[in-house]
């Protein structure tokens, strides 16, 4: 099912639109590339030769003629952290705030396919400080406490509401005590002197243990591209109320190049800690953090 931010602000329903939309993907995905993908992981898995024959599902070998082994709880469970970032420069652009949706929408796909899977879910939302912290738990009554959660982070309005990433990943590290897979939505914006402190934080989150996919969220056309008329605009900081009058023409190579830079830099960091990061453009189909998802979790396998 394909959702436009608009969709999404017109339902509001977020567990709806999240069971939609997963269960459209589950079905497009075998007529994929990614058919290999499993979604449902928790039940058996193919007999690999040599194994033990203990755990073969022969009810199963009768009717498929192929051999699987069953695949206990303590097996197949992973531990799933939903990192969002909700300072306002994630309400871009005004009209859409399409970053936050963005981002809440696929958080709310990720929460149901990870139930579906009998994983176990957790949700973090973040300002300047933990704004929203849930336990990790797998089962559907959980996961419903997380879409409210969602749709309320949704409705929201945000003004002038300041990050600090570097500091709150560190706190979120400490939080997490056993080993999980940490999935963080950002557009990655703080004071330009934070970029170390940021890559540390990140640094922080892998060295205990945990796997960390980054959605890199941006509007890509403005904000990378810096796509916009010929013409006097005045630019508001969101999260400092500054305002900054300026002819986009007259800046634009120089901030292009700047941005590249830092989204290069950023890459390069993750690459070096073993960070999975995806750069996702808010006018992409949200079925690409899905499939960057399961591609995640079959190399967790």
């Amino acid at each position: 099912m394909e959702l436009s931010l608009k969709d999404v602000r017109e339902v509001g329903n977020i567990e709806l639109l999240a069971r939609q939309m997963v269960e459209g993907f589950i079905t497009g995905l075998h007529k994929s590339p990614y058919h290999g993908f499993s979604v449902e992981f928790a039940e058996h898995q193919l007999y690999n030769s040599g194994e033990s024959t203990r755990h073969i599902d022969w009810k199963v070998f009768a009717k498929t003629d192929r051999l699987y082994t069953k695949r206990y709880e303590e097996e197949t469970n992973l531990r799933c952290h939903l990192v969002l970032d909700c300072s306002s420069s994630m309400f871009y652009p005004e009209d859409t705030k399409g970053k936050i949706t963005f981002s809440i929408m696929a958080a709310a796909a990720l929460t149901f396919l990870l139930q579906k899977q009998r994983d176990a879910v957790g949700l973090f939302a973040f300002t300047n400080q933990i704004d929203v912290q849930t336990p990790v738990r797998s089962t559907a009554t959980h996961a419903h406490k997380i879409f409210l959660e969602l749709e309320h982070l949704l409705k929201q309005d945000s003004k002038n509401q300041t990050t600090e990433i570097a500091t709150v990943l560190h706190e979120i590290a400490q939080k997490i005590h056993k080993r999980s897979l940490v999935i963080l939505f950002s557009d990655m914006f703080h004071n330009q002197d934070q970029h170390e402190a940021l890559f540390t934080a990140l640094q922080h989150l892998k060295h205990r243990k945990n796997e960390v996919l980054v959605f890199h969220v941006s509007d890509h056309r403005t904000e990378l591209n810096f796509e916009f008329e010929d013409r006097p605009y005045e630019f508001i900081d969101l999260e400092s109320g500054a305002k900054t009058r300026v002819v986009p023409g007259e800046i634009k190579n120089s901030y292009r190049q700047a941005m590249q830079e830092y989204f290069q830099q950023l890459k390069m960091k993750c690459n070096q800690f073993k960070i999975d990061l995806v750069e996702v453009d808010t006018q992409e189909p949200f079925q690409k953090v899905l499939t960057q998802y399961l591609i995640k979790r079959a190399r967790m396998k």
